[in-house]
């Protein structure tokens, strides 16, 4: 990106950030000046905390794929720009984490890492979320997850070893610069995990299922007025579908519906009993309330597609388009039954946002 589209990048920005936090048209003009300076003298600028929190909160409110993002401005953001060693960096994502999952009442934050600087990447975490299970490649097949058994065997070249359950925790892994990466094992007792039953069907805790209670997402870049942000981990809160519909029960994941079904008793021999079906609501009713009886917080699907529909108003209220990727949008568990699937969303993408990256290790 060249000067002239990075000042306008961060003019754009400066201008709809101060006006959404009530600023003066000059105090704006004020500031792009000064960016503009900043620019011509050094090639880049920097934000102040407020520019990088509120910039943070409206990427959440523009992230097309989101359901939740009724509640983009509770998000609590921590400035580590000056982290500038794995082991800082580590502490950051420790105090993250502990932070977030507040004793299970989950709480929105993201940690903001040192951005891209002459064209440098500064920080960069290789995990996908902070918190996930190892995927060990056997001869019978995958123990654990399978959507990790890449990076699994990332961190045992690194020199991870991990005990070969279902339920690993991988290591964070984190690069600075062009360093080789560094591995640091989850503190124990730091990530709160919840065992998976079922109120009605008792066979369903014998399958020792279990999951973390907090996504942190934290291979995606955040982007702001022009400024690049590669290591930025967030979460949110879990809905329940993302771990009962997707995690435990895609093919390509845990695969746990023929278990689940024969646990509770459901022939499986012909699709047209719906059998896939029955098993699949019944796990995630073992979802939601296993983290309701942990004191977890979580969201029925049911719930945040009223939420969003709560948003979708707030939002034209304060006269901006509502942008979505309804593919993303409706739940993977009875979609129909919420207000989402009988609406069209513009998938337009706007900034500040959140970006995927290709992995370092690819």
């Amino acid at each position: 990106m060249n000067e002239n589209e990075l000042l306008g990048d961060a003019q754009t920005f400066i201008l709809e950030c101060y006006q959404e936090l009530g600023k003066s048209p000059a105090e704006a003009a004020h500031r792009i000046a000064q960016i503009k300076g900043e620019i011509q003298s050094t090639g880049g600028y920097q934000h102040t905390f407020e520019e990088l929190s509120q910039g943070a909160k409206m990427a959440w409110r523009n992230s097309n794929r989101c359901i939740g993002r009724l509640f983009w401005d509770s998000l609590h953001v921590f400035d580590a720009r000056d982290h500038h060693t794995e082991e800082e960096v580590y502490k950051a994502l420790c105090d993250h984490l502990a932070f977030a999952t507040n004793e299970g009442r989950i709480q929105p934050t993201i940690t903001i890492f040192h951005p891209i600087e002459n064209d440098c990447t500064q920080v960069r975490i290789w995990n996908h979320q902070l918190l996930r299970y190892a995927g060990y490649e056997k001869e019978k097949g995958v123990i654990g997850d399978p959507a990790s058994v890449a990076f699994t065997q990332v961190c045992e070249e690194l020199g991870w070893q991990g005990a070969g359950t279902p339920y690993d925790l991988l290591p964070l892994v984190i690069q600075i610069k062009n360093q080789p990466p560094k591995w640091f094992d989850v503190p124990r007792g730091l990530a709160l995990e919840v065992p998976i039953h079922h109120p009605e069907y008792p066979a369903i805790t014998d399958l020792r299922i279990q999951w973390y209670a907090v996504p942190i997402i934290s291979d995606m870049k955040l982007v702001i007025g022009g400024i690049t942000y590669p290591a930025a981990p967030f979460n949110g809160w879990y809905m329940g579908t993302e771990i009962g519909a997707r995690n435990l029960a895609d093919t390509e994941r845990y695969n746990l519906l023929p278990q689940v079904a024969s646990c509770i008793g459901l022939p499986t021999q012909i699709n047209s009993t719906l059998w896939k079906d029955r098993a699949l609501v019944e796990l995630n009713i073992a979802v939601l309330h296993s983290f309701k009886e942990a004191g977890v917080s979580i969201v029925d699907h049911h719930t945040a597609a009223q939420q969003f529909a709560h948003f979708e108003k707030k939002e034209q209220k304060s006269k901006r388009s509502v942008t979505g990727d309804w593919s993303w949008l409706i739940p993977p568990l009875s979609p129909a039954t919420t207000a989402i699937w009988h609406t069209a969303y513009p998938n337009d993408e706007q900034t500040p946002n959140y970006f995927y990256q290709r992995p370092p290790y690819s």
